[in-house]
């Protein structure tokens, strides 16, 4: 930290200062007990993703393909046409990119046929779309203009909606949910300027009023999707632990109108430039106790609950990118000649081509299966969204830059370079712009990989959790190691060997049955590899969070080569060729994996580690000699401390239609 840093004033012209002590100086061990608290732990199915990490190749789950009801799929298919229709005919995605900025009368004109209701009940004036209709018609927007997509997403699966329709009261939803179903806005405020993926740093704060009708909350956020323009917000807030209450991080419903609330900033981004994207204030906002989802303390589990299908929304507008991009290098490298021939017969474009077909596909399916199991709220469906969010958002980034490369310097080119030029204005480079950020959103992947880890490892733990927890006592160890043992001897002998042993397994798949078998065994490896880190490093296994990504990229993979292989057996008869692509993606995953299990034990781990220490002590400093480097007379994080604002309200309000 530079002596500018420890020299700023507390309080800033700007409104920042020093994290507030609300925001409380946690250990990891106490952030880490919020996050856990706050995990589910009752379903009445398992999940498919979860057995595969325990060595468990439950095929029964997926097969056969679940199916939609047949009046609820007409009616989706009715609306979908009707955005299309809308899409096509009133949306200009050029003109919001070059203007950076969603017109009133696409927001008035996408109320008006309902889609800021697709996922809210027809009881509150919404359409009660599926989870699948949902995505896809994500998807559908998302190709005209990322931007809209992400004013869809943001509104409606982490927004006012979703978590009134798992939480809320009857009352609340009454006085809600239609005003959001005609078309005002809503967002999801929960990370502030020091807090983003370790909430129990929060440091808004939600005081009961003294007459007991409500909150005064008081905070900063940063980061809001929709804020600028969102009229409805849910915001997470600290409420301190008092007679009558139990205190914790709490879930409100504030009006965004409210006295005290400021947006201070429209916040700026590579991509998606016409995202209302905010910085937001709250001094002594009164919130009445009757908005408070769900009850006391019971904020942060909201927010991971919703996630849990919300997550499934960003893997959606990753399938449209995989859908374009193979629409313009199909056409492309059919009518580019070079040296003779169309580029599409060189091979060095031919691999990308086959890339970008078959992992469209993979995402595709692995997309429609975790929505079709979330669609019955029986499944545990935690790890497929979660897998189907870190797989897309890393597979459709490889896409598009695969994409850019096979257009060569049209594909750095802007579309309204390329159009002036009288060529075809395929926007990839904006493309490229836009998706970057869905390995960031809703969970970075590196987050995304320890989430999913706790869960691939859930089953140890619950075992031999007391054994490796230093604070646990020579009593509570030995049950631990009586139920481990237990546990493990059960468990072990049925990782040796498995229906994939047999020849003829699977043989109903037909041309696809040796991949089938190959996730069998491959899960089952897996496992066996789980079990022995756990064994090597016990408690110390958190911290190896490379191998742990590894781990999980390795089950991504598995429950993607799954996918396809059940989706295309079902569409056997209606898409023939989705067996071609099948088996092209389970070719490549299969190298992939391969190549992930080799890094599993032979890597620069280590040695990464302590270079890294040594990079952030200034050991190599001299390395970064011979530029100009960025002013150092500004933190990092910029701070903040309580009161009014000193800002200008930058809120947008959208006329009604």
């Amino acid at each position: 930290m530079s002596a500018t840093q420890h020299d700023r004033p507390a309080s800033h012209p700007d409104g920042v200062g020093p994290l507030p002590k609300e925001a409380g100086q946690v250990s990891e061990k106490e952030a880490r007990q919020v996050a856990e608290a706050a995990r589910e732990s009752a379903w009445d199915r398992p999940s498919f993703g979860k057995e595969l990490f325990l060595g468990r190749f439950r095929l029964d789950l997926i097969d056969p393909w679940p199916r939609t009801d047949p009046a609820e799929a007409a009616r989706a298919d009715e609306f979908l046409a009707t955005l299309r229709a809308y899409l096509e005919s009133e949306v200009d995605g050029a003109a919001i990119e070059r203007d950076a900025s969603i017109p009133d009368e696409v927001f008035q004109g996408l109320a008006r046929i309902g889609a800021f209701g697709m996922k809210i009940d027809p009881a509150y004036g919404g359409l009660g779309l599926s989870h699948l209709h949902y995505c896809r018609a994500l998807m559908l927007a998302g190709s005209v203009s990322p931007a809209i997509g992400a004013l869809l997403s943001a509104h409606q699966s982490i927004g006012v909606p979703q978590p009134l329709k798992m939480f809320g009261t009857e009352e609340q939803r009454q006085r809600f949910l239609p005003r959001l179903a005609a078309g005002e806005v809503s967002a999801f405020l929960l990370t502030e300027p020091d807090v983003g993926s370790d909430p129990a740093r929060l440091g808004t704060t939600a005081e009961p009023t003294a007459d007991g009708t409500g909150y005064r909350l008081n905070g900063v956020k940063l980061w809001a999707t929709n804020g600028t323009v969102a009229s409805l917000l849910v915001v997470m807030a600290r409420v301190p632990a008092g007679e009558g209450g139990r205190g914790g991080i709490t879930a409100f419903v504030v009006d965004g109108d409210a006295e005290g609330i400021t947006v201070e900033r429209r916040n700026a981004f590579i991509g998606l430039r016409g995202l209302e994207n905010s910085l937001t204030r709250f001094h002594d906002v009164f919130v009445p106790k009757e908005n408070v989802i769900g009850g006391e303390g019971r904020g942060l589990k909201i927010a991971l609950s919703t996630l849990n299908t919300g997550r499934l929304s960003l893997p959606a507008m990753c399938v449209g990118a995989g859908k374009w991009s193979l629409n313009v290098a199909r056409q492309w490298a059919a009518d580019r000649v070079q040296w003779g021939r169309p580029v599409a017969e060189h091979e060095a474009v031919a691999t990308k081509l086959s890339f970008i077909a078959a992992t469209t596909y993979g995402m595709e399916s692995m997309l429609d299966l975790s929505c079709l199991l979330a669609d019955d709220d029986r499944n545990d469906i935690r790890i497929e969204a979660a897998l189907a969010k870190l797989y897309a958002s890393e597979m459709a980034w490889r896409i598009v830059d695969e994409l850019v490369q096979i257009r060569g310097g049209r594909g750095y080119e802007t579309a309204e370079s390329l159009a002036a030029r009288g060529e075809r204005p395929a926007a990839v480079e904006q493309l490229l712009r836009d998706l970057r950020i869905n390995r960031i959103f809703e969970g970075s992947t590196e987050i995304m990989h320890l989430l999913i880890a706790r869960e691939a490892v859930d089953a140890h733990l619950s075992v031999a959790g007391d054994i490796i927890d230093p604070d646990a006592g020579l009593g509570r160890k030995a049950r631990a190691g009586a139920r481990a043992g237990a546990f493990y001897a059960r468990w072990l002998p049925t990782l040796a060997v498995g229906r994939s042993q047999a020849p003829g397994a699977y043989a109903e798949f037909g041309p696809l049955a040796g991949h089938l078998r190959h996730v069998e065994k491959t899960s089952r490896k897996l496992a066996r590899s789980t079990f022995y880190a756990m064994s090597r490093w016990q408690g110390k296994m958190e911290r190896k969070q490379a191998f742990l990504g590894r781990i999980v990229d390795i089950g991504a993979e598995l429950f993607a080569m799954s996918a396809v292989c059940v989706r295309a057996h079902a569409e056997r008869d209606t898409h023939p060729e989705g067996r071609e692509l099948a088996d092209l993606f389970c070719r490549q995953a299969r190298l992939r994996i391969e190549a992930l299990f080799t890094n599993l034990w032979s890597n620069t781990d280590p040695v990464d580690v302590v270079a890294a220490r040594r990079i952030v002590a200034g050991r190599y400093a001299s390395l970064e000699e011979g530029v100009l480097t960025p002013p150092d007379d500004l933190p990092w994080v910029a701070r903040w401390s309580p009161g009014p604002s000193t800002a200008p309200d930058v809120r947008r309000r959208i006329p009604p239609r």
